[in-house]
């Protein structure tokens, strides 16, 4: 049995494919257009295709030759506030494409998918933490085009006989604890990720966008889930579904939420530097607060292991200074 990733070359399908290499999986393969992932992110036993998950082509040959029996679905574009700018570019990168993928799924026979979601689908949440089972109101590009997704996924599944886990997960952060892979996107926006780059002298400053939120500091409240735990949640769904189970939309999170004033404080400690912040107003599409209700994954048999704030910041931070040695050779 074959695994393929797509996207496995970025920050989260690459701790994929270390947590399915980890647990014993003797063929993975990954397909990675390159436009966010870096190839040196994955071990050399790993094949890399670069090319589009779209390429309905390219994606029927993969599955064909590797005999793949299950497709973990990262690549999508994932700002939120680049989706209020550009909504038909995440229409097409997360839907469209999305659909093309599905559709190339379900004309080879590969068995499980498991699908990367996010908890955006969730919108402004009228629940603290929030349960798999509240109604999804998106309220913005990004959470439509992720719940479009779903939905597709569902009624694929339903027609052509493929099983599908879908995991909403929250705030990503942190890094490989044996510093084997971690965030290297030069511009991402992920909180601590700037954070530790501030640190580090990389950026002059950080904007907290919106100090008057409902929340007990008004900055955004969030649910952050250290990437190998996350990762590792993928790889449980996946060994539920090749033992037949059911198909299943989950959270993942540890039910813990962090303010981004808090955030910054804890990255000020741990890393022992300071730097400017400057408070900024809103930003479209972000919600006040959300952090996960996530007893589905745990009953699958999940247990995190890094759901400590100060070691999900440590491992940033080393990772940042990694990656700018690696950049400077």
């Amino acid at each position: 049995m074959a695994v393929l990733v797509t996207g496995g070359a970025g920050y989260i399908g690459s701790h994929m494919v270390l947590a399915l290499l980890d647990a014993g999986h003797e063929e993975i393969v990954v397909l990675d257009d390159l436009s966010t992932g870096f190839d040196w992110a994955l071990p050399p036993e790993v094949k890399l295709v670069i090319g589009d998950v779209a390429d309905q082509a390219l994606v029927t040959e993969i599955i064909l030759q590797h005999r793949i029996d299950a497709v973990a679905h990262f690549a999508a574009k994932i700002v939120v506030p680049e989706s209020v700018a550009d909504p038909l570019g995440y229409y097409l990168a997360n839907t469209v494409k999305t659909r093309a993928l599905i559709e190339t799924v379900a004309r080879t026979g590969v068995k499980h998918v498991i699908f990367s979601s996010t908890a955006a689908v969730y919108g402004e949440p009228e629940i603290v933490p929030v349960p798999e089972n509240l109604p999804a109101s998106p309220i913005n590009p990004y959470g439509r085009s992720k719940l479009m997704s779903e939905w597709m996924i569902a009624d694929a599944a339903a027609a052509h006989g493929f099983s599908y886990v879908i995991l909403r997960y929250f705030n990503v952060a942190g890094a490989d604890p044996r510093g084997r892979t971690g965030q290297s996107t030069p511009n991402a926006t992920h909180l601590i990720k700037v954070a530790t780059q501030a640190a580090l002298g990389q950026r002059t400053h950080l904007d907290v966008y919106g100090t008057d939120y409902p929340t007990r500091d008004g900055s955004c409240l969030r649910d952050y889930i250290q990437v190998s735990d996350l990762a590792e949640a993928h790889r449980v769904a996946l060994d539920h579904l090749r033992a037949g189970g059911e198909s299943l939309t989950m959270n993942c999170g540890y039910g813990q939420g962090y303010s981004v004033l808090e955030v910054i404080d804890v990255v000020k400690r741990v890393s022992g530097r300071d730097f400017e912040v400057r408070l900024s107003p809103r930003r479209p599409g972000d919600p006040a607060q959300i952090v996960a209700k996530a007893d589905r994954i745990r009953q699958l048999g999940w247990q995190p292991r890094h759901d400590d704030l100060d070691g999900i910041v440590a491992q940033a931070f080393a990772w940042e200074e990694a990656l700018t040695r690696r950049n400077r050779t």
